[in-house]
């Protein structure tokens, strides 16, 4: 993979800046994206992919590209041990994980706060990938269907 500076957009508060990302693999196919990376996180703005990419690979995109990306632009720090640090709380994975996003989502309904913002918060995760665990909270029981079977 690699990242280059496209350009940088700097106002009183900070800056914006658009990060140029490629992905070769060894077949021939590769990926192009263009990334933001502002106060609010890093996004993904544009991509272009040959071959085309099936929604379940674009929708892992982002997390393909969140750790090297987070490292070119200096996201992430580095620990007293001078290892490198991760801005996103460890989330358990599997079962555990699953019975903790349903419960920071059912905290939230019973808040009256949006359950969605509650999971990204709780995991540090983009709302694509919190709506994917709420997902698979919900394929795993400890949520209700979405709607109701008719």
């Amino acid at each position: 993979m690699s990242v280059w500076p496209a350009w940088e957009v700097r106002d009183g508060a900070g800056a914006t800046s658009w990060l140029g990302v490629r992905l070769e693999f060894g077949d021939g196919a590769h990926v192009d994206a263009v990334a933001v990376v502002g106060d609010g996180g890093v996004y993904l703005e544009d991509v272009r992919a040959v071959p085309a990419l099936s929604l379940d690979d674009l929708a892992a995109l982002a997390d393909w590209i969140e750790d090297p990306l987070s490292e070119a632009c200096g996201v992430t720090g580095r620990g007293a041990d001078g290892s490198a640090s991760r801005a996103r709380p460890e989330w358990p994975l599997g079962v555990e994980g699953q019975w903790l996003v349903a419960r920071e989502y059912r905290h939230a309904q019973e808040r009256g706060a949006d359950p969605v913002l509650a999971v990204m918060g709780a995991t540090g995760h983009s709302r694509r990938r919190s709506l994917r665990l709420i997902g698979q909270a919900r394929d795993a029981g400890f949520l209700p269907p979405r709607r109701a079977r008719r």
